[in-house]
């Protein structure tokens, strides 16, 4: 785990009425990132990769009239740093979980359509979008894996089999297409077989 890290706390003040403007910073800094030490206060790793978002942030405070402050935290001891430091990785962790648990849904759910005998493009496509979206999902946790926890890698294993699964699935509805008397090459509503349908399960990164 990386520990020279420089942090910054954010102190949002926004009208209370109407709620929608503390709702939208309240919004846009968990998509940044960030996460509250005490009540009104959030830390943030102090890397260009959070800047554009908490930007974003202090845009929609002014623009309901309030105040952002961002200011620059240097812990005096080791406790203190602690404190910035397990609040901050405890929201990773629980975001890293829930990723890992959506990756098993993903793999139970491509092992249930095999058993069924489900070999349709329709139903490909579904899982290809499946796995894209746990791919961008990915991608914005690993942006934020500044701690570089081992959950990450976790993560990344999990990802790769899903990709391996769907890599196997496609073999399996192409096969099952391609072999069906008098199919001629083409789909149930004749669209034509790609010539490799593996070709969109890769990770791409």
């Amino acid at each position: 785990m990386t520990d020279d890290i420089s942090w910054v706390l954010i102190l949002p003040q926004v009208p209370s009425d109407p709620s929608r403007h503390r709702v939208a910073v309240w919004r846009q800094l968990r998509k940044t990132g960030a996460v509250p030490v005490s009540p009104g206060v959030w830390v943030l790793p102090a890397a260009p990769a959070f800047q554009a978002d908490l930007e974003r942030a202090g845009e929609l405070c002014r623009k309901g009239g309030g105040v952002f402050a961002v200011i620059d935290a240097s812990p005096r001891d080791a406790p203190s740093a602690a404190v910035i430091r397990d609040a901050f990785a405890s929201v990773r962790v629980d975001e890293w979980a829930e990723f890992v648990a959506d990756c098993g849904k993903f793999e139970a759910e491509i092992a249930r359509e095999i058993q069924k005998r489900k070999f349709t493009f329709a139903e490909l496509e579904e899982e290809e979008q499946s796995l894209d979206r746990l791919r961008r999902w990915y991608r914005d946790l690993k942006k934020r894996d500044v701690l570089e926890l081992p959950e990450a890698k976790t993560a990344d294993t999990r990802l790769r089999a899903c990709a391996a699964a769907l890599d196997g699935y496609a073999e399996q509805v192409y096969q099952a297409i391609h072999d069906a008397p008098g199919d001629g090459g083409s789909g149930p509503s004749g669209t034509a077989l790609r010539d490799s349908p593996q070709g969109h399960t890769g990770l791409g990164e």
